[in-house]
């Protein structure tokens, strides 16, 4: 096995102490005045004998080891495999590692998990946190870890947060339905303590009053494609069925979809239905999903920043970030003036 190149050895095959190997190697040459003669003749014999830094010992020095955390309730999840992607390609510009933890949507397994990424003396998280508990989010702060909440937040908590304006997105695609005829029109929830699931509920009920329409349904309790398909079926059973369904996930979506087959029910013929969040694959189903689409890259791209702004400038504000989501109408969606 060959041997690993150490500062020892180019110290011996340079001819300076291992002192100053070690301050050029580990970027303090100016700070120490080292001249760049010096410097260059390090660095050249270093790249000949291919020398590569010990990071681990690095980091022990500094107090840092250069990697981020990021904790999303399912990588099964689309929506969450989406952001977990963006954030890990945003933390590597800054020359970072993502060490990435799905809590399966336990609250159980996200304690344990902040808890091990604290011990290993990460530089930051970000978490879509997946509970209502906050405690263990509360004792990474106290401990001086830099923490973004993405998508799912706590409006009570001292911490930033990005999240989509879940509210006047539900208002929008309420209000769409409301305009295309639809008057009972039902809605399949999600975790029902979740911050965007109440202020998607609220968005809902809004454009329902605000247009004097009392005749709805709120259901569901879970942001799975099972919750969906059992909730769908349901309401397909019901002999005064609603018009249209508004599903707060593309999961729940598939749910929905999945009950229409097996009840030989026709899109948007028979029913219409229009989900929060897009994907490519909604473009594929027939009919394609009329959807809210969230700006899942921005929030991505500025969940990192404030981050970053608080590991390298050690900017401590509460950023507090809610982005305007758009409405995508494809044909999923029957008009029923027409």
């Amino acid at each position: 096995m060959e041997q690993k190149t150490n500062i020892i050895d180019i110290a011996n095959r340079s001819g300076f102490s291992i002192t100053t190997v070690s301050r050029v190697m580990n970027g303090q040459a100016t700070k120490y005045r080292i001249s760049e003669a010096t410097k260059k003749k390090i660095q050249t014999i270093a790249n000949e004998l291919n020398y590569k830094p010990n990071e681990f010992a690095r980091s022990l020095r500094m107090g840092k080891n250069k990697t981020i955390a990021l904790i999303i309730p399912s990588l099964r999840n689309p929506f969450f495999a989406e952001i977990a992607s963006i954030i890990n390609l945003e933390i590597k510009k800054y020359d970072y590692i993502t060490l990435i933890g799905d809590s399966n949507d336990s609250i159980e397994t996200e304690i344990k998990e902040v808890s091990q990424f604290s011990s290993k003396n990460v530089d930051g998280l970000i978490i879509i946190p997946c509970g209502q508990n906050s405690e263990h989010i509360e004792q990474a702060l106290k401990e001086g870890i830099p923490v973004v909440c993405v998508d799912r937040y706590f409006e009570e908590l001292d911490v930033s947060f990005v999240s989509s304006d879940n509210f006047e997105g539900a208002y929008s695609a309420t209000e769409y339905l409301i305009q295309q005829g639809h008057e009972f029109i039902a809605c399949i929830q999600g975790a029902t303590h979740s911050t965007p699931n109440k202020q998607r509920v609220n968005g809902f009920i809004k454009a329902l009053s605000d247009h004097n329409i009392n005749n709805y349904k709120v259901t569901g309790d879970d942001f799975s494609e099972q919750n969906g398909y059992i909730e769908t079926k349901l309401i397909l059973q019901q002999k005064n069925r609603p018009s249209a369904i508004f599903a707060f996930s593309n999961t729940i979506a598939m749910g929905c979809l999945k009950a229409f087959k097996e009840e030989n029910i026709k899109l948007p013929d028979d029913i219409s239905l229009i989900t929060f969040d897009d994907n490519p694959y909604l473009n594929y189903i027939d009919p394609p999903l009329t959807c809210i689409s969230q700006p899942v890259d921005d929030i991505c791209k500025i969940a990192v920043k404030i981050l970053f702004s608080n590991i390298l400038n050690k900017e401590n504000s509460n950023n507090r970030v809610l982005l305007k989501t758009s409405l995508k109408i494809k044909d999923s969606v029957k008009n029923l003036l027409i």
